[in-house]
């Protein structure tokens, strides 16, 4: 008998420009950018097909040939998704008509037609509804279908994008990076992105762990930046992170410090106990 989709239905929050953190630092990495079949999939993109167009729209500049695939369990989502699709296609959105955007159902097991294997899975907000313990086991499913030097990028953002956090994970499903971006204008502490973090971090967030040292830092280097505060949020935001360096932490991506984005090794963060998948 055949299987159905590996996972289970999710609330289905979408919304408008929501990814964009995300979707932009996507464009930026060498395993879209070099990848032989630039095949992008949108995994868990809930109740409307937008995140898939905008996906598609932010890629293209980088990757004009990249293809960007939907996936979700609930039917009456791909449904929607195809129709809004047809829209496009009749030229009735912002999003360009020959958009390379598809949809299926599909969860964990990312079913691909023809035996292609994705450059990227993008599965934003989905494992947030799943329990810690199996955290672990999604990455591996998922991890497995990817290409040769492909990522999956699995991750928490807030209902309007100006908090972020994501994972990177490689084909082998053990993780690279981690990263944060915030929205600096009106922020308040770093710290603030604990309420978004991955599943694999979230309930990490106290004493002894390393994701909570992090936060400390950040928090502390944020208010100890405040005297620069009148040259603006992002020269505030670089001084924090470039004491933050200093003080031993491994940030990575100098060059998108400006962004409101920081990102390390993801052994600088993993979970004390936490096994290699």
């Amino acid at each position: 008998m055949a299987r159905g989709p590996v996972g289970q239905i999710t609330r289905g929050t979408t919304g408008t420009n929501r990814l964009r953190r995300i979707d932009r630092w996507i464009a930026r990495h060498p395993a879209l950018r070099r990848a032989a079949d630039p095949l992008v999939v949108d995994l868990g993109y809930g109740a409307s097909g937008v995140t898939a167009f905008e996906l598609f729209a932010r890629l293209s500049r980088s990757r004009p040939d990249v293809e960007v695939l939907g996936l979700e369990i609930d039917p009456a989502r791909v449904a929607r998704a195809t129709a809004q699709l047809e829209q496009v296609r009749a030229g009735m959105t912002p999003f360009a008509a020959d958009s390379q955007v598809s949809f299926a159902r599909g969860g964990f097991e990312v079913p691909v037609t023809g035996g292609r294997r994705p450059a990227i899975i993008r599965a934003m907000n989905v494992l947030r509804q799943y329990d810690e313990s199996e955290v672990t086991a999604a990455w591996v499913t998922m991890a497995a279908r990817l290409a040769p030097g492909g990522l999956l990028v699995e991750g928490t953002c807030d209902e309007i994008g100006r908090i972020a956090t994501w994972v990177a994970i490689g084909p082998d499903a053990v993780p690279q990076t981690f990263t944060v971006s915030l929205r600096l204008t009106g922020l308040e502490h770093p710290s603030v992105a604990a309420e978004r973090l991955p599943k694999a971090l979230i309930h990490r967030n106290v004493p002894g762990e390393r994701i909570h040292a992090l936060l400390r830092a950040l928090d502390a280097e944020w208010d100890r930046a405040a005297v620069v505060s009148p040259f603006g949020a992002v020269h505030r935001w670089r001084t924090a992170l470039a004491a933050v360096q200093a003080a031993g932490w491994p940030l990575l991506q100098r060059s998108r410090w400006r962004l409101g984005e920081l990102t390390l090794p993801w052994s600088a963060v993993a979970p004390r106990d936490a096994a290699t998948p």
